[in-house]
C-alpha cells in the first residue's frame, strides 16, 4: 500500500479528498435533501414581502429576488396577493395575510401557469 502512495501521491490525496467529501455529504444528507425546497420558498417569500408588505413596484421586486438566487419559474397573482416560485425543481407559494402578519408560506404550493417565468 505504501508503494502505491509513493508512486501516486496526487492520486492518493485526491482519493482521500473524495472519500472525505462523500463522508461529509452522508453525515449532512438530511440537510442536503431539504435544500431544493429552500430556493423556491425564499424567492416566493422575499418577493411577496417586497411587493405586498413594503409596497414596491413589481419590476423592482422581481430584479431584487433574481439577484439572490436564480429561479426557473415564477408567477405573481396580484388579485390574491400570492406569489409562486420554482427553484431546483421545488415549487413554493407565499401569500400576503395582513399588514400585521405580512407574507406566509403556504403548506401547499399553487400551480404555475404554463410559460410563467
Amino acid at each position: 500500500m505504501s508503494a502505491f502512495i509513493k508512486r501516486r501521491p496526487f492520486s492518493t490525496v485526491l482519493l482521500i479528498i473524495v472519500v472525505a467529501l462523500a463522508a461529509l455529504a452522508w453525515v449532512n444528507r438530511v440537510h442536503l435533501a431539504a435544500f431544493p425546497g429552500i430556493i423556491g420558498a425564499l424567492s416566493a417569500k422575499e418577493y411577496c414581502s417586497c411587493r405586498y408588505v413594503m409596497d414596491n413596484e413589481a419590476g423592482y421586486c422581481k430584479s431584487y429576488v433574481k439577484q439572490i438566487i436564480p429561479i426557473s419559474g415564477f408567477f405573481d397573482d396580484e388579485a390574491n396577493k400570492r406569489v409562486t416560485a420554482r427553484g431546483l425543481g421545488s415549487t413554493q407559494t407565499a401569500q400576503w395575510k395582513s399588514q400585521r402578519e405580512g407574507c406566509q408560506l403556504l403548506p401547499q404550493a399553487a400551480e404555475l401557469p404554463a410559460g410563467s417565468n
